[in-house]
C-alpha cells in the first residue's frame, strides 16, 4: 500500500511545526506495513488554495494512481468546508484512493463502514454549519430591526482627507486605498464619486455666474 502524508500548519500558528504531525504518522504507517511514497507539507491556512501547493499536488499524485491512500493528522488539515471534503473523496473514490484520518478513526474511506460513517459526519457537520449561518443572519436581521449599522464603516478616524489626494493622482489603488481605510471598494468608489459631484457642481455654478 502506497501512502501519501499530508501535513499542514497555518501560516498564522507559528508555533507549529509539521514534524508534530509528521512524525506520529510515519510511526502510523509503518504499523500498517505501508509504504511511504511521499511526503506532503504546506506552510498555509486552510482557505488559501493558491498557497497550498503541497495539497495540490498530492492530488495530482493520487489522480494518476501514485499512491493507494492519504493520510492526514485530522480532517481540517485537509478541508476548509464539508462541502470540500465530500468533492474530494468522491474524487478519490473514482480514483481508487483511500483517505485516512489519525486522529479521527471513522474517518477511513478504505472500508464500506468508515465511508458510510463519514458521509454521517460529515452531514451533521454541514447541518451545523447551517444553523449557525440561520443565527447569524437571525442576529443581523435583529440588529437591522434595531436601528443598528452592519458591515464595515465606510471611513475610519478621518483618514479620507489623508488617502483622497494620493487616489486622485494616481498613487495609490482603489483596492489600497479601501485597505488602509479599513472599508469595502465600493465605499471608496462612492466617496470619489461624491467628489466628483462636488466638482461638476462648482464648474456649474461658476459658469452660471459669468453667463449672468
Amino acid at each position: 500500500m502506497r501512502v501519501g502524508i499530508y501535513a499542514r500548519v497555518s501560516t498564522h500558528d507559528r508555533d507549529q511545526e509539521p514534524e508534530t504531525q509528521l512524525q506520529p504518522l510515519r510511526e502510523f504507517c509503518r504499523a500498517q506495513s505501508w509504504e511511504i511514497a511521499g511526503e506532503y507539507i504546506d506552510h498555509a491556512s486552510a482557505t488559501d488554495l493558491r498557497g497550498r501547493v503541497a495539497w495540490r499536488r498530492l492530488l495530482d499524485d493520487a489522480a494518476k494512481r501514485r499512491v493507494d491512500i492519504i493520510v492526514v493528522w485530522k480532517m481540517d488539515r485537509a478541508f476548509r468546508s464539508t462541502r470540500e471534503a465530500l468533492n474530494t473523496v468522491e474524487d478519490l473514490r473514482r480514483w481508487g484512493v483511500g483517505l485516512r484520518s489519525y486522529t479521527e478513526p471513522w474517518l477511513d474511506t478504505t472500508s464500506a463502514a468508515g465511508e458510510f460513517i463519514f458521509t454521517i459526519f460529515a452531514g451533521l457537520a454541514q447541518f451545523e454549519r447551517s444553523l449557525i449561518i440561520e443565527r447569524v443572519k437571525a442576529g443581523m436581521a435583529r440588529a437591522r430591526a434595531q436601528g443598528k449599522t452592519m458591515g464595515r464603516p465606510t471611513v475610519i478616524n478621518g483618514e479620507w482627507s489623508t488617502i483622497e489626494p494620493l487616489l486622485v493622482d494616481g498613487q495609490i489603488s482603489q483596492v489600497e486605498a479601501a485597505r488602509r481605510l479599513g472599508c469595502s471598494r465600493a465605499s471608496v468608489q462612492r466617496r470619489l464619486g461624491a467628489r466628483k459631484g462636488r466638482q461638476s457642481a462648482s464648474r456649474d455654478a461658476v459658469t452660471n455666474r459669468t453667463v449672468l
